[in-house]
């Protein structure tokens, strides 16, 4: 068994809402193996994307530990926080999070761009990635022109372009059809296998559960 490459303990968070405060999260321990496949389930409001925000350093929790890639998240300043975030983490939105301005080659390579890697580098992986996601006729179109699940294809080559340890996706399949979802973690499955990345997904949806090697059932702000 490889050892753990994530590792949260007692992690709480809370939310105020005017004069009442919501508790999400109310002491959750997880820990995700290098390589692994973890989906968290769970209804909506169980806590599952604030988990997710939190184990990838997108947010910080009220009290508790998270250990990622060997770093204690807590201690790590703003500033290195976002540059751990970007040379070591990918993230996959439902949403996608597509820069509408950026063509299909720019929205890819633009955590590329951010680590400071050279234009043209950072263009000749996207491009690359682009080609391995079945993207390699899209170069040049921009969100808009591009359906839901090809949109959510440039996600996946962006999330990739610094060669992340861990993904974090949230609900990656939520606004795909059935075809189109089944496609993306096909691609998600076998991009993981060869880079034995570990991959985290929230999901509502059992067919993803279905092919995690772990499903973590969160109820009420706890693991089930």
């Amino acid at each position: 068994m490889s050892e753990p490459i994530l590792t949260a303990t007692g992690i709480r968070k809370s939310y105020s809402l005017g004069r009442r405060s919501l508790d999400v999260l109310r002491g959750v321990d997880l820990t995700a193996r290098r390589g692994e496949f973890v989906a968290l389930r769970g209804s909506s409001g169980a806590g599952k994307s604030t988990l997710l925000h939190l184990l990838g350093g997108l947010d910080r929790p009220d009290c508790g530990d998270i250990r990622v890639c060997g770093f204690d998240l807590s201690k790590l300043s703003t500033t290195s926080l976002t540059e751990f975030r970007n040379r070591r983490l990918g993230f996959i939105f439902q949403a996608y999070h597509l820069l509408p301005e950026l063509d299909a080659v720019e929205n890819a390579a633009l955590p590329a761009r951010m680590a400071r890697v050279p234009a043209t580098q950072a263009q000749a992986k996207a491009e690359d990635l682009l080609k391995r996601v079945g993207l390699g006729e899209r170069f040049e179109h921009r969100p808009y022109e591009l359906s839901g699940g090809e949109q959510q294809r440039v996600a996946i080559a962006r999330c990739l372009i610094n060669d992340p340890e861990v993904i974090f996706a949230d609900e990656p399949t939520g606004n795909l059809d059935t075809k189109t979802g089944a496609e993306v973690l096909e691609l998600l499955l076998s991009l993981r296998a060869e880079r034995g990345t570990t991959l985290i997904i929230a999901t509502h949806d059992p067919a993803v559960a279905a092919r995690a090697e772990r499903v973590v059932n969160l109820v009420d702000g706890l693991v089930a």
